[in-house]
C-alpha cells in the first residue's frame, strides 16, 4: 500500500562559498512536500532550533553508569498549515506543495557547530506533518553554524604570554637545560602563523632539539563528571642546539585554514587549543612550556539572502504551493539583520528558551 505522504524535502539558500552561518544571518528556503493522494493535515510546521548533547557510558565492574546532559539555546516554529489550537484539519490535495520558509540566527553568544566522541552542538530545521490517527512524518537537515568572535569576548586574547623552565639533567645526560619562551599573543585566526620566539641555553653534554606541538583538548561534562580527549594537531621540529651553547630561536608554526575553532561558550562541551614547547633530550625527560591559545574563525562575507523562488502558481492544486512566496522572517527580535538582507518585517521572538552560564 502507498503511503499518502510520498516526500517531505527541506532546501535552504546558501549564503557563501563554505555554506556556514553566524549570528545575525537569515536561514531562508522551503520545504516540498509531495502527496499521493487527498489528505487530511491537522499540522504541519518547521522548527529552527539549537541545542547541545554530552552521551557517555563507563563500565564500572559489572554496572555501566550512563552520562547525559542537554543545553537548549532556542527553538522556534513556524506554522505552514492551521493554527495549533484549531480543531480542523485541513485538506491537502494529490501533487507536490511548496512551503517558504525564512528564519534569522540570534545575536546572542551562541556556540559554534561542534561533533565530537561524546558530544554535539547542533543546529538544525525540521519539518513536522501530523495526522490523526498516525505518527508523525518528519524530515530535518543540520545548518553549519560557526558563531562572531566579537559576541564571545575571551579576555587578554591580545596580551603577550611568556614562561621560564629550566631544569638539571641527570643519568646519562649531565649538565642543565632552560627556555625562556615568548607568544606574541594568545588568539589566533585559522590560517594564521603563530610566531614562537625562545632563547634556549644548552649547558647539558648533549645535543637538543626544540619541538613545537599545537593539541586539541575535548572536555565533556554531565551530571557532575568529566570526560576528556585529546589529539595532537600539528608537530613541528626546530634547528638542534649543540651541547654547552645558546640560541634565540623564532619559528612560525601554520595553523591550518580548516582547523576546528575553540570552543568556550558552551557549559557542557568545550574545545580548548595548547601550544607545547619541548626540548628533545636523549635519555631523559623532556621539558616543556605549555601556553594556553585559543583558535579563532574566519568569516566569509555573506551574499544577499534573496528569497526562495517561488512557484508560478500559489493556489492549493498539484505543484501550487500555500502559503505566501515571500514569508515573514522568524527569530529573536526585535534585531537589525546584516546588510543586504531585505526582511519582510522584525521578527517576533522566539519565546522562553535557556541560557546556561559557562563553566570555569
Amino acid at each position: 500500500m502507498l503511503s499518502t505522504i510520498k516526500k517531505i524535502e527541506i532546501t535552504y539558500n546558501s549564503i557563501n562559498a563554505s555554506n556556514t552561518f553566524t549570528n545575525g544571518d537569515i536561514v531562508s528556503g522551503q520545504v516540498s512536500v509531495e502527496v499521493a493522494k487527498d489528505c487530511q493535515i491537522k499540522s504541519f510546521y518547521i522548527k529552527f532550533k539549537g541545542k547541545a548533547d554530552v552521551f557517555w557510558s563507563e563500565k564500572h565492574g559489572q554496572t555501566t553508569h550512563t552520562y547525559h546532559a542537554k543545553d537548549k539555546y532556542f527553538s522556534v516554529r513556524q506554522y505552514f498549515i492551521r493554527d495549533p489550537n484549531s480543531k480542523d484539519s485541513n485538506v491537502v490535495p494529490p501533487g507536490i506543495h511548496v512551503y517558504p520558509f525564512s528564519f534569522q540566527f540570534p545575536l546572542q553568544n551562541i556556540p559554534s557547530t561542534f561533533t565530537g566522541a561524546d558530544g554535539k552542538i547542533v543546529y538544525l530545521l525540521e519539518a513536522v506533518l501530523s495526522r490523526s490517527m498516525r505518527m508523525d512524518s518528519k524530515k530535518s537537515t543540520m545548518i553549519n553554524f560557526v558563531g562572531r568572535g566579537d559576541l564571545n569576548p575571551v579576555p587578554r586574547l591580545m596580551e603577550p604570554q611568556h614562561e621560564t623552565m629550566d631544569k638539571k639533567m641527570n643519568l646519562f645526560t649531565s649538565g642543565t637545560v632552560a627556555m625562556d619562551v615568548n607568544l606574541e599573543k594568545s588568539g589566533f585566526f585559522q590560517g594564521e602563523g603563530l610566531k614562537v620566539k625562545a632563547f634556549i641555553k644548552n649547558d647539558s653534554s648533549r645535543e637538543i632539539k626544540p619541538k613545537y606541538c599545537i593539541y586539541r583538548k575535548h572536555s565533556f561534562f554531565a551530571q557532575g563528571k568529566r570526560r576528556v580527549h585529546t589529539k595532537d594537531l600539528i608537530k613541528e621540529v626546530g634547528t638542534p642546539i649543540p651541547a654547552k651553547a645558546s640560541e634565540n630561536v623564532t619559528h612560525v608554526i601554520a595553523i591550518p585554514q580548516d582547523v576546528e575553532p575553540s570552543i568556550l561558550n558552551c557549559s557542557i562541551i568545550k574545545a580548548e587549543h595548547r601550544l607545547r614547547v619541548y626540548l628533545d633530550v636523549k635519555y631523559a625527560s623532556d621539558p616543556e612550556i605549555k601556553f594556553d591559545i585559543v583558535i579563532l574563525p574566519v568569516h566569509q562575507v555573506p551574499a544577499v539572502a534573496t528569497a526562495p523562488t517561488a512557484a508560478s502558481d500559489f493556489g492549493i492544486g498539484p505543484f501550487g504551493s500555500y502559503g505566501n512566496p515571500n514569508p515573514p522572517m522568524w527569530g529573536f527580535g526585535p534585531q537589525q539583520p546584516p546588510p543586504g538582507y531585505q526582511p519582510a518585517g522584525p521578527p517576533p521572538p522566539y519565546g522562553a528558551h535557556g541560557m546556561y552560564p559557562p563553566l570555569n
